[in-house]
């Protein structure tokens, strides 16, 4: 898949894809404060900085601590109404986190209800977007308890499985992170095991565009 001329292109998700952006009212497109220090910053700049006669905007509506029944709450407001062209969708680290530090987390399985019952009301609204769905991810020290890993597997499953079924793309973070540390240790990446580096920021942005770019639907 490749940019078209004057697309709109919103990122979703939680604290990882928030990353400190400024929420002052009003959309604010290509704006660096909006678009937050991570990944979706990243892409932007570099996505801007290759295509300069594209006329292409970039949105950042990630809110930190969000599980997918928040972002569902929300998602008319901050996804539907904006009419993107391109979405992109990174959502379950913290429906892990909140089960097992709070007893407040979403099952599995009611994270894929939810989860596709979004997808199915963004396709019936905006039946032209292109999704693009980004595998949530750790790294076993940290915050991390070993209880999280085969929970977060879980809904790496789903949202790889949601990914073919509703033709989008899929990004695998967690695949990344994991060979990365084959090159530095798990804390250059992610240093509590769940919130980026710069680094891994920047890793996660290359990621992102190169999935986009081999896309063949």
């Amino acid at each position: 898949m490749t940019y078209q001329p004057h697309q709109l292109i919103l990122f979703q998700g939680d604290s990882i894809t928030d990353c400190g952006r400024d929420r002052s009212p009003g959309v604010k497109y290509n704006d660096g404060p909006a678009l937050g220090g991570g990944y979706a910053g990243m892409v932007a700049a570099r996505s801007l900085a290759e295509h300069p006669g594209f006329g292409l905007r970039f949105l950042n509506r990630g809110n930190s601590g969000h599980r997918v029944v928040d972002l569902y709450a929300r998602w008319k407001m901050d996804a539907i109404n904006l009419q993107p062209d391109i979405l992109s969708i990174l959502i379950g680290v913290n429906d892990t986190w909140h089960e097992f530090s709070s007893g407040n987390g979403v099952e599995p399985e009611r994270y894929a209800q939810v989860y596709r019952m979004m997808l199915n009301l963004t396709l019936e609204r905006l039946p032209d977007v292109h999704l693009v769905l980004c595998e949530p991810f750790i790294l076993p020290f940290g915050v991390v308890m070993p209880e999280w890993m085969g929970d977060l597997q879980q809904r790496q499953e789903i949202v790889r499985d949601l990914a073919g079924e509703f033709g989008a793309v899929f990004v695998p973070f967690q695949k990344m992170f994991t060979e990365a540390c084959r090159e530095a240790s798990p804390e250059y990446w992610l240093p509590d095991g769940v919130h980026p580096s710069p680094a891994g920021h920047a890793r996660m942005a290359d990621l992102w565009m190169e999935s986009l770019e081999t896309f063949a639907p």
